[in-house]
């Protein structure tokens, strides 16, 4: 490919959350909007990921279609010729090179997995192989589009790097067949990101608000209705130091809620730490939060609904029809490289 290629997905089997738009949506958005021309970005659903953990089947393939909306409704060009939208599912090169993949990862480096580890625990009596394996399918993921840039959260870095790892290996021993992705630290930089970003639940703020938890008031939903959203933000656990400060080490809920103003109000973090930090008013500083939650949400579900399925459908199958191509040019590449096609 002549240019670079910047790809990221959302998984379609949950109503995404506040913390899914401003890590993985606004970002990807804003580099739409400042490298336009410059770079490839691919979007896609990896539908196969999706359940790796219990899930409602019979939703899973309007959620796929609706998290895209979220996309767009996000300020996503659909017009902009170097963006794709695809589904992981839709291109069988993506489940076929994992196989070639699974055969040169190791099972100590999948034991490791943090993630593996800490989703097991949490459902040790239904752990399925593709909670173990989806690591690897997350290499293939990148590596068939020689993607060189992966924006991720935090829980993802490890995975970043296995795939790096992967890649490596393959590559010694078979010559140049991936594109190896840049290591995390340039690709925070590249995204102007020192470190990933942390939105934590509004009621453990220890943790990261995740989409798959069953506490429905540790979330913000892009669906919730505004008002609902408005409550869920008044009632956040914070501390009882009663001084905010920005710190993620002894104020996590504080400083998370201040990062959440910061970016619905695309202000810096510094100017909106200058207007907060020092105050001892934590209901004046949550209304005013609540507030920008709130009217975010009554905006983006405007755009989101204004989007239709044809609209969608009609990129999603172009863009599937020269991502397949991409794909099965890598594939064939690892294939031949493996022996299980001639050489040319």
């Amino acid at each position: 490919m002549s240019k670079p290629v910047i790809l990221t997905g959302i998984r379609s089997n949950e109503e995404p959350t506040l913390g899914n738009y401003l890590g993985g949506m606004l970002p990807m958005v804003a580099l739409q909007r400042e490298h336009a021309g410059e770079y490839q970005i691919n979007m896609f659903v990896p539908d196969l990921h999706s359940f790796t953990t219990p899930i409602d089947h019979a939703s899973l393939y309007r959620n796929s279609l609706t998290n895209l909306k979220y996309f767009i409704a996000a300020g996503l060009d659909l017009s902009n010729p170097d963006t794709f939208l695809y589904r992981q599912s839709y291109i069988p090169a993506h489940s076929e090179l994992t196989w070639i993949l699974d055969c040169f990862t190791y099972v100590g480096e999948m034991s490791r997995m943090t993630q593996f580890k800490e989703k097991s625990s949490e459902h040790n009596e239904s752990v399925t192989m593709g909670l173990f394996n989806y690591p690897v399918l997350m290499a293939a993921d990148i590596l068939l589009y020689n993607a060189k840039y992966v924006p991720v959260g935090e829980d993802q870095f490890q995975h970043l790097e296995i795939t790096r790892d992967i890649a490596t290996r393959f590559n010694n021993k078979f010559g140049d067949i991936f594109t190896i992705p840049e290591a995390t630290k340039q690709q925070m930089s590249f995204i102007q990101r020192d470190n990933g970003l942390r939105i934590r639940s509004l009621t453990d703020p220890t943790k990261k608000m995740s989409k798959s938890s069953t506490d429905e008031k540790s979330k913000i939903l892009l669906a919730d209705d505004p008002e609902v959203a408005r409550k869920k933000i008044m009632s956040a656990t914070t501390d009882s130091l009663g001084e905010i400060n920005f710190n993620w080490e002894t104020q996590p809920g504080i400083t998370s809620l201040l990062q959440i103003l910061a970016l619905l109000g695309g202000r810096s973090q510094e100017e909106v730490n200058a207007e907060w930090v020092g105050h001892t008013q934590y209901g004046d500083f949550k209304k005013a939060v609540a507030d920008e939650v709130a009217r975010f949400l009554t905006d983006f579900q405007a755009r989101l609904a204004t989007i239709t399925d044809e609209i969608l459908l009609a990129k999603l199958e172009q863009s599937e029809r020269d991502m397949a191509i991409t794909a099965n040019e890598t594939l064939l590449r690892a294939q031949r490289a493996v022996g299980l096609r001639p050489t040319v």
